[in-house]
C-alpha cells in the first residue's frame, strides 16, 4: 500500500507579503484599542479642581473684543487700500509664508507620532518605557486638540457670519457681509490661519516655554502676512488671535483638570521625558517582541 503524501513537509513559509499583512493587522488593532483608551481618559470627569478665570484674563478678553470693533471702523479700509499698493513681489514672497499659516502643518505630523505611539504602546514593555510613551501621547495630543479643536470652530463660524474678504470689497466697504454663504470668499472674519498661529504658539510654548519667543514670532509674522496679501482685514486676524488664544487655554485647563500634561494648581507643564529616556524607549520597543492582548493605559502625567 502506498503511504500518504507528507503535507507537513511541503509547506511553505508565509511570504513576506503575508507576514506584512498580519504584523499590520497586529499593529492596526493594538493603535486601535490604544486610541479608544486615550480618548476615553479624556472623557472621564475631571480629577482635580483647577483654578478659576482670573479677572484680568476676563478683562483682557473683552478690551480685545472692543478692539477688534474699533479697528473695523478705523483701520480695516486704510489697511486694505494700503495692501493693495504694496510691490508685487512683496505680495509673492508673503503668498509663500503665509501658506506656512495651516493648520496641517501642525496637526498632520501631530497624528502622526499618536498614531505611531499607540501602535507601539504594549502592555509587555517595562513600565517605564510605558510611561514614556503615554506622556509622549499626551503631548502630542495636546497639540493635536489645541490647534484642531479652535481651527474647527472657526471654520464653522466665519462661514456662518459671512464676512467678506478684502479683495472682495470692491467699492471699499469692510463691512460687507453674506451671513451663512458657506462661500471661501465670505469667511473672513476670523482669521483662521491667525487662529492657528495664535493656538499653536500657546500650545507649543506652554509645554515647551523656551519656543515662546519663536513661536510668538512665527504668529505674529502669519497674522502680518494675511493683511498683505488681503485674504484678511486687521480685525479679523486680531479676532482669530483671540479664538486661538481662548481655545487652546480652554484645551489647556481640560488637561489640567483630568492631570494630564500640566499641573491642577497652577496650570504649569509637568516635566516631560527627557531624549535619554525617550532613546532608551525608542531601543526597548525595538528590541520587544511581545505581542500586545490589551490596549495600555495612559497613565497620569
Amino acid at each position: 500500500m502506498t503511504a500518504p503524501p507528507d503535507n507537513t513537509a511541503s509547506a511553505k513559509p508565509p511570504t513576506p507579503l503575508a507576514a506584512a499583512a498580519k504584523l499590520t493587522a497586529i499593529l492596526g488593532r493594538r493603535a486601535v484599542g490604544n486610541l479608544a483608551r486615550w480618548c476615553g481618559v479624556l472623557m472621564q470627569p475631571p480629577r482635580a479642581q483647577i483654578p478659576p478665570v482670573s479677572a484680568a484674563a476676563l478683562v483682557g478678553i473683552v478690551v480685545t473684543v472692543a478692539v477688534i470693533v474699533a479697528t473695523m471702523f478705523l483701520i480695516d479700509s486704510p489697511a486694505r487700500e494700503w495692501g493693495r499698493q504694496l510691490p508685487p513681489a512683496l505680495k509673492d514672497a508673503f503668498e509663500q509664508i503665509t501658506n506656512a499659516g495651516y493648520s496641517g502643518w501642525f496637526l498632520v505630523p501631530c497624528a502622526v507620532v499618536v498614531l505611531v505611539l499607540a501602535a507601539m504602546a504594549s502592555p509587555s514593555l517595562p513600565q517605564l518605557t510605558k510611561g514614556v510613551i503615554g506622556a509622549l501621547a499626551a503631548r502630542f495630543g495636546f497639540v493635536f486638540l489645541a490647534v484642531g479643536a479652535p481651527g474647527l470652530f472657526d471654520t464653522i463660524i466665519k462661514r456662518l457670519i459671512g464676512r467678506a474678504r478684502p479683495y472682495m470689497d470692491v467699492h471699499g466697504n469692510p463691512f460687507t457681509y453674506m451671513p451663512l454663504a458657506w462661500r471661501s470668499e465670505y469667511a473672513s472674519l476670523p482669521s483662521g490661519h491667525a487662529t492657528t498661529a495664535a493656538s499653536a504658539a500657546i500650545a507649543i510654548g506652554a509645554i515647551w516655554p523656551r519656543t515662546r519667543p519663536l513661536m510668538w514670532l512665527y504668529a505674529l509674522v502669519i497674522m502680518f502676512s494675511r493683511v498683505v496679501v488681503l485674504a484678511h482685514h486687521p480685525s479679523d486676524v486680531i479676532a482669530g488671535a483671540l479664538v486661538g488664544f481662548v481655545g487652546a487655554e480652554l484645551v489647556r485647563r481640560s488637561f489640567a483638570a483630568r492631570r494630564l500634561v500640566f499641573s491642577p494648581h497652577d496650570l504649569s507643564a509637568y516635566p516631560g521625558p527627557t531624549l535619554r529616556r525617550i532613546w532608551a524607549a525608542a531601543r526597548q520597543v525595538a528590541s520587544s517582541r511581545g505581542k500586545m492582548r490589551q490596549p495600555l493605559e495612559l497613565p497620569p502625567d
